[in-house]
């Protein structure tokens, strides 16, 4: 039995993929969020506003806001606020963001529950836009870098420094 091949049929079907690849690629660049200069201008102030920096940029409040912004939000894990739950670190933002989606990340910050004294509650009524913006200025500040000191029991004495807390009023 002799099988016919067409250079034609060849060809078309070749021709037929790249444009499904095509169609692909710009299916995917489509579902990329556009980012704006305006949205990352947006999200550099909701930092500055938000009061962000003072606890995830090392050093930041005690300089007046003196840290170079290539060092911002990479958390804090010298400082550490202690209380009855234990003794916090403010984490690297970029870190935690770093490896989410941008939906992910509004969802996230609209259902956080964490120790104080970051204020969730207040993160938690932010909009959709704004999350989106700070999300959006903070991956393009650049690497995450590491990880900050973890969190220690409240049965645990931290290290020095730390900011001692009373217990919440009853």
């Amino acid at each position: 039995m002799k099988v016919w091949r067409s250079k034609r049929c060849g060809a078309a079907v070749v021709g037929a993929a790249l444009a499904f690849a095509v169609t692909l690629a710009q299916a995917a660049d489509a579902a990329k969020p556009v980012v704006k200069a305006t949205d990352i201008a947006r999200g550099r102030y909701l930092v500055l506003v938000g009061g962000c920096n003072d606890c995830h940029t090392a050093g930041f409040a005690p300089s007046a806001g003196k840290v170079p912004e290539d060092q911002w939000l990479l958390g804090d894990g010298v400082l550490g606020y202690r209380g009855p739950w234990g003794t916090t670190y403010a984490p690297n933002l970029r870190r935690f963001i770093g490896s989410m989606s941008e939906n992910q990340w509004v969802n996230t910050a609209k259902t956080l529950k964490t120790r104080p004294p970051m204020p969730w509650f207040t993160l938690n009524d932010w909009t959709s836009a704004d999350l989106r913006a700070l999300y959006r200025y903070i991956k393009q500040l650049g690497p995450p870098a590491e990880a900050v000191t973890a969190f220690v029991p409240p049965d645990k004495t931290p290290k020095p420094p730390y900011i001692q807390w009373p217990a919440p009023p009853k």
